[in-house]
């Protein structure tokens, strides 16, 4: 199996690795890092760069595409969202973690079908044509995608099922200990405190920025 996943300045550095250590341990499975250039693309922090193994030119066909989100999602139309719709022609899963749904609808391929997000960005995912879902991970047809960050080992997980069947994914589950039991349960809006909530509302462009 054949993996592409994207680069591109700016993009969350979990949103790309919490997928990539789940799909490279299917057997079989080759990851090929992708962005507009071959070389080190830096992420969002500006402390870590990851390394695009070829340009979206060079880029083969894969069976899966995978769109990590970022803090600038690229979401102006343009050779990206063409280089998109032509891996999703030949993909069997196209998929993406956070605002990368938002990349995945400003191309045109999410109209109309269900996908989720992260949740600061489920009215702008909404403007770009799909319908969201307020859901860790959303699969509408050969369209999977994932909510904020952290989710998309849980997409990943439920990839590896789809393809390889549940055995696969619990034993890749159990050799990451994949087992959450975080110190706060605080994870979602429904379950932060209410001011925290509100702060995050309110300074949504330290995450990430999206077009007016």
């Amino acid at each position: 199996m054949k993996v592409n996943i994207l680069l591109y300045d700016g993009v969350t550095a979990l949103d790309v690795v919490g997928p990539y250590e789940v799909l490279c341990r299917l057997p079989g499975t080759e990851v090929l890092f992708v962005a507009d250039r071959a070389g080190p693309v830096r992420t969002d922090t500006g402390y870590l760069s990851l390394v695009a193994d070829a340009s979206l030119g060079d880029a083969p066909a894969a069976d899966v595409v995978l769109v990590p989100g970022g803090y600038e999602p690229p979401v102006a139309r343009g050779p990206l969202h063409e280089w998109l719709r032509g891996a999703d022609d030949a993909s069997t899963v196209t998929a993406s973690v956070c605002v990368g749904s938002l990349v995945l609808a400003a191309a045109g391929l999410l109209s109309g079908r269900r996908a989720t997000t992260h949740w600061l960005a489920m009215d702008a995912l909404a403007g770009y044509g799909a319908v969201p879902v307020a859901s860790r991970t959303v699969v509408d047809g050969k369209y999977a995608t994932a909510a904020g960050v952290s989710a998309g080992v849980d997409m990943a997980l439920s990839l590896v099922d789809h393809l390889a069947g549940p055995v696969a994914a619990q034993a890749v589950q159990l050799g990451l200990e994949y087992d959450p039991s975080p110190p706060f349960d605080a994870g979602s809006p429904a379950k932060a405190p209410d001011p925290i909530v509100a702060a995050l509302r309110a300074n949504r462009d330290q995450i990430f920025r999206l077009p007016a």
